[in-house]
C-alpha cells in the first residue's frame, strides 16, 4: 500500500464507500465497476471484516488496515495483558499500533517509532480516529531515535519492542539479533534510558534462552488464547525486583512462579485410576514448563503426569483451571486390538486424538485403530512409567 492510497482512504468519499460496503463480499466489491477505487475499498472491507473480533476498536473506528500490518499485529485481547503504567512509554515498533494503543491507556505519553513511512502515516490517521491524543508517531529507525533521545537527556518509564521477525524478502528470522531492531545490541543503551524494558518474542522462543539473553533479573510470560501460544513476553531492568516465569490464558486467568523459589512439597503417589476428571494443561503452562508447579499450588490433590503431562483429579476445581477440563469415561492400559474392537462395535469411525509421551503419532495411531482423526469421541493417550494408557473423555465446562 502506498502513501497515496492511504491518503485516498482517508478522504470522506472513500471512508463512506468502505462503511457502506462493509457487509458485502470483498470479491464482489472488487468487481463492482460502479465503485471508484473498487479494489482499494475491497481490500479495506476484507481486513475490517477480519478485524471485527481481533481488533474491535479498530473495526469500530473503521481504521485503515494494511494487509501485512494486520497479519503481524497483536490482538487487542493480548495487548490488554500489558498492564504497566507510568508517565512516558516508548514503543520501538509501532506497526498497526495495537500495543501502542493499549499502552496509551496507562501512560501519560506514548512515543511510537515506525521506520516505514506508509505504516507510520496509517498509524497517525488511525490513532486520531480512535481519539488517542497522547500518542506521538515518529517515522524513524529505533536506533536513530534512541541515540537522539539519549543525547537530549530524556528517559522513559518503559521501553517496549516487538522486533520484526521477517526479513525484507519475507523470510522468517529465528535469532533475536537478526530481527529489527536488534534488541540484544541495544540492551546497554536501553538500560540507561529506562528501568523497565519489555520485549515481545516469537511464541517459539525458548524460555530458558530468554533468561540467558536478558539475565536472571527478568520476568518471562507466555500468553495464550484458544489453546495457542500467541507470544512470549520478557520484562527486564532495574524495576524487576522478583524474577519470575508466568502464564496468562486469555479469558481464564494467570499464574506466576518465582524462578528461585522451591516448589511446595506435595506427596507424589503412584498413578491409581480410576480418576473422575482430566485436565489438559494449557499450552502456556507447557511452554513455560510450569505444569507441575501450577498443580502444586492450584490443584494440590491432582496426580501430575511427568513432563508437563495431564493432570488427573477426583473433584472439580473451585475455579476455571488453566487448561481443558474433561470427565473421564474410561481409563485403561492401551490394548490396540481390544480398543479397535470396542470402537468398531460402538460404530465409532473417527475420534479426536490427544497424545502425550505416546510412541505413536496421531496418524499412525488412527490407522492402527481403524478410525479417522477428528470427530465423534475424544481419546487421550499418555505414557506414565512403563505403561501407555488409553483414556476416553467428555468435555465439561466450568
Amino acid at each position: 500500500m502506498t502513501l497515496e492510497e492511504i491518503r485516498l482512504l482517508d478522504t470522506p468519499a472513500l471512508r463512506d464507500a468502505v462503511d457502506a460496503n462493509l457487509e458485502r463480499d470483498p470479491n464482489a466489491i472488487a468487481l463492482d465497476k460502479r465503485l471508484p477505487h473498487a479494489a482499494l475499498v475491497a481490500t479495506q472491507v476484507k481486513y475490517l471484516q477480519r478485524a471485527r473480533r481481533k481488533l474491535p476498536t479498530y473495526f469500530a473506528a473503521r481504521a485503515i488496515i494494511p494487509s501485512l500490518a494486520f497479519e503481524q499485529a497483536s490482538s487487542e485481547a493480548a495487548a490488554a495483558c500489558k498492564t504497566w503504567s507510568g508517565n512516558r512509554c516508548i514503543d520501538l515498533t509501532c506497526g498497526l499500533g495495537v500495543d501502542t494503543l493499549a499502552l496509551s491507556k496507562a501512560f501519560g505519553e506514548v512515543i511510537s517509532i515506525e521506520r516505514d513511512a506508509v505504516v507510520a502515516e496509517t498509524a497517525r490517521i488511525n490513532f486520531a480516529r480512535m481519539g488517542a491524543t497522547n500518542i506521538t508517531v515518529v517515522n524513524d529507525t529505533a536506533e536513530v531515535f534512541l541515540q537522539r533521545f539519549a543525547a537530549e537527556g530524556r528517559t522513559a518509564d518503559l521501553i517496549y519492542a516487538d522486533p520484526d521477525r521477517r526479513s525484507d524478502t519475507g523470510r522468517k528470522l529465528v535469532l533475536l539479533e537478526e530481527c529489527r531492531p536488534d534488541i540484544r545490541a541495544l540492551l546497554p543503551l536501553l538500560r540507561r534510558l529506562t528501568p523497565r524494558i519489555a520485549v515481545k518474542l516469537s511464541p517459539l522462543f525458548d524460555v530458558a534462552e530468554a533468561f540467558r539473553i536478558f539475565g536472571d533479573r527478568s520476568r518471562v510470560r507466555a500468553i495464550s488464547q484458544h489453546g495457542e501460544c500467541k507470544e512470549l513476553l520478557v520484562e527486564t531492568g532495574d524495576a524487576v525486583t522478583v524474577p519470575a516465569v508466568g502464564v496468562t490464558v486469555l479469558d481464564r486467568g494467570e499464574a506466576w512462579f518465582a524462578t528461585g523459589e522451591t516448589p511446595p512439597d506435595r506427596p507424589v503417589g503412584p498413578f491409581e485410576p480410576p480418576y473422575r476428571y482430566l485436565l489438559m494443561p494449557d499450552v502456556a503452562l507447557r511452554k513455560t514448563r510450569t505444569t507441575e508447579r501450577y498443580a502444586a499450588t492450584a490443584l494440590p490433590d491432582a496426580f501430575a503426569a511427568p513432563d508437563d503431562g495431564y493432570l488427573f483429579l477426583n473433584r472439580l476445581p473451585d475455579r476455571p483451571p488453566l487448561g481443558r477440563l474433561f470427565e473421564i469415561r474410561s481409563c485403561e492400559r492401551f490394548d490396540p486390538a481390544r480398543l479397535k474392537r470396542s470402537l468398531r462395535e460402538r460404530g465409532i469411525r473417527s475420534a479426536e486424538l490427544h497424545l502425550h509421551r505416546c510412541p505413536l503419532g496421531a496418524a499412525a495411531l488412527a490407522r492402527r485403530l481403524g478410525i479417522r482423526e477428528g470427530g465423534e469421541v475424544c481419546l487421550a493417550f499418555t505414557g506414565i512409567g512403563d505403561t501407555l494408557w488409553a483414556i476416553e473423555l467428555k468435555t465439561i465446562t466450568l
